[in-house]
């Protein structure tokens, strides 16, 4: 029963989620809400990328690297195709996750650098609400935002 209502948490978020992705396009990708908030391109690269790198405190390997983590947007264009299957391949992962991981397993505690010691349950939950905290930002820069300048910005863009 506990795996039935996680896969469709996870559902949810991906529905949710999809909805404001799907309207991801070349010209909102730079979009803004201010000069202090990152763009809809960085933060979409960000959502996938920290799905893969917290699948990893579960052990899950993974090949996709951290360019946004701790990282400030510099302007830097980011492809969105590859942004688009880094999010698809978290999700596949994570119901992977749900799949293999014992109901009794998800209490355990696991330590990491991020967190410190905490449950699989809560690591897993914190994933879910990131994604969302996230592309609620997202639709608020695709409808509310602006193409912005970014200082030392690294692209033509």
């Amino acid at each position: 029963m506990e795996k039935e209502i996680m896969l469709q948490q996870l559902e949810q978020s991906k529905i949710y989620c999809s909805r404001i992705f799907k309207d991801i396009n070349d010209v909102n990708t730079f979009f803004r809400l201010s000069e202090n908030t990152a763009s809809v391109g960085f933060i979409f690269r960000h959502i996938g990328e920290t799905i893969h790198l917290l699948a990893q405190l579960f052990g899950y390997k993974t090949d996709v690297e951290s360019e946004t983590l701790g990282q400030s947007d510099t302007g830097k264009e980011y492809d969105l195709k590859t942004s688009h299957t880094i999010v698809d391949q978290g999700y596949k992962t994570l119901e992977k996750l749900v799949n293999e991981t014992n109901e009794k397993d998800w209490l355990e505690e696991i330590e990491t650098s991020l967190f410190g010691k905490i449950s699989r349950i809560k690591l897993y939950s914190l994933i879910l609400f990131h994604n969302a905290h996230h592309s609620g930002q997202i639709a608020s820069a695709i409808v509310k935002g602006k193409k912005l300048t970014f200082e030392n910005q690294t692209n033509n863009n």
